[in-house]
């Protein structure tokens, strides 16, 4: 007979967003790097249950007694005959067998069924744990793709998130000036206080990111710029412009591959004569970039 089983498997990564001007970000794994999963059986698009349901049956199997199983399983005794009753239905056979009166006042076991059950469940749970271990062991430069895996789960309200290597840190009394070089070449500068840059271990070779919200660059061309940050001035083409209650949103993809997106009045737009296919520059302050990293 074929055991429904299904498999999840999941990477958990804890991450604490910033989005105030010149301030830092740091990304934190506090333990060792683990890979762990979870277990669950199904029926069609029913779930049958899961480790607690598991360890529910597991219970009453050694306690005999519903009441002394929901204890032991830290839930209420109507919560445990609820799952047991949901399992019951779901598994299409009685899992779980309830007898009353006799010497022994009754009592309530697993039928064959649910031991099965069991049985089957830890066996490819101890499957499951040998896979994800070795796959923790064998996996090629498994650390390098957990760095890439805890950058796709970063979540932050800035519209700009860039990864880049950091290629130059300048000392300006309490203040320094970090560059931040993008897989393209394009270098973007942020200026932190000296505090930030060795709170976050900046050095010069390590990995970075910067995020800017999309307010704080502005997209011009030609004479246009005039005015405008010098700091970090990336030239690029517009391939996108959305106008909406208006505001407009443009995005400018630069020749390494990287995109900017930046917000502005449609009064602005216009008059700046941005469309898609223009060429033009994205300016923005230095004290409007964020720099975050991966720890």
């Amino acid at each position: 007979m074929r055991p429904p089983l299904g498999l999840i498997e999941k990477i958990i990564m804890v991450s604490e967003p910033s989005s105030t001007p010149g301030d830092v970000l740091r990304n934190e794994t506090k333990d060792s790097l683990q890979v762990s999963g979870s277990l669950w059986l199904h029926r069609g698009n029913s779930s049958l249950g899961g480790q607690a349901r598991i360890a529910l049956l597991e219970h009453i199997a050694t306690q005999g007694s519903i009441t002394a199983a929901a204890k032991a399983a830290g839930m209420s005794y109507k919560a445990a005959w609820d799952a047991v009753d949901a399992m019951n239905q779901l598994a299409g056979e009685p899992l779980v067998a309830r007898s009353t009166g006799g010497r022994g006042g009754g009592g309530t076991t697993l039928t064959a069924r649910g031991a099965r059950l069991v049985a089957a469940f830890r066996a490819v749970e101890a499957a499951q744990q040998q896979f994800l271990a070795r796959v923790a062991n064998d996996l090629e430069h498994f650390d390098e793709q957990w760095q890439v895996i805890a950058r796709l789960g970063l979540q932050t309200s800035a519209r700009n998130q860039l990864h880049g290597t950091i290629t130059a840190i300048r000392h300006c009394g309490v203040n320094d000036e970090v560059t931040l070089t993008l897989p393209g070449g394009e270098a973007i500068t942020a200026s932190l206080t000296h505090h930030s840059t060795q709170t976050l271990g900046l050095a010069v070779g390590g990995d970075a990111f910067a995020l800017i919200k999309a307010p704080w660059i502005d997209i011009a061309r030609g004479a246009d710029l005039a005015g405008l940050p010098t700091a970090n001035r990336l030239a690029g083409t517009v391939v996108a412009v959305t106008n909406d209650a208006g505001q407009a949103e443009v995005i400018l993809a630069m020749p390494g591959g990287g995109r900017l997106a930046a917000v502005m009045p449609h009064d602005t737009l216009v008059k700046r004569g941005l469309a898609e296919g223009t060429g033009a520059t994205a300016a923005f302050a230095a004290t409007s970039v964020i720099i975050g990293v991966l720890a």
